[in-house]
């Protein structure tokens, strides 16, 4: 069965880039553009892998990871903070409230694909 992937990012350019990418690489993909809707879509999407941009309107990534991180039930949710904030604190504060992996924009395709392959292969 396919892995899901959400990605929650308000900037269209960069959604529609994952999208294909992600698709191409034979994951189901969903999107969210803002904070609040990224928590919607992750209760009805399900995904195995959350691809979480900061800034965001209604909700911060910071504020979405922390709400995920707080509901056990989703302890297996691979959270991946993509971001253009890159400074050493934002990424300690990204890691410390959970995220498994915080890569900074701008990203490449290639690594990114692997980078989630091997965090969804270290969760089974």
């Amino acid at each position: 069965m396919a892995h899901r992937i959400l990605i929650a990012d308000d900037e269209p350019n960069i959604v529609v880039s994952l999208e294909f990418v992600l698709g191409r690489e034979g994951f189901v993909v969903a999107a969210a553009r803002d904070g609040d809707e990224a928590l919607r879509q992750v209760a009805a999407f399900k995904p195995d892998v959350l691809l979480l941009d900061i800034m965001m309107p209604k909700k911060s990534g910071y504020e979405v990871c922390e709400a995920l991180r707080a509901d056990p039930a989703l302890a297996g949710l691979v959270v991946v903070m993509l971001t253009a904030k890159g400074r050493d604190a934002e990424v300690a504060r990204g890691l410390a409230i959970g995220a498994d992996a915080y890569i900074t924009k701008p990203f490449s395709n290639k690594e990114l694909v692997a980078r989630i392959k091997s965090l969804l292969e270290q969760r089974s």
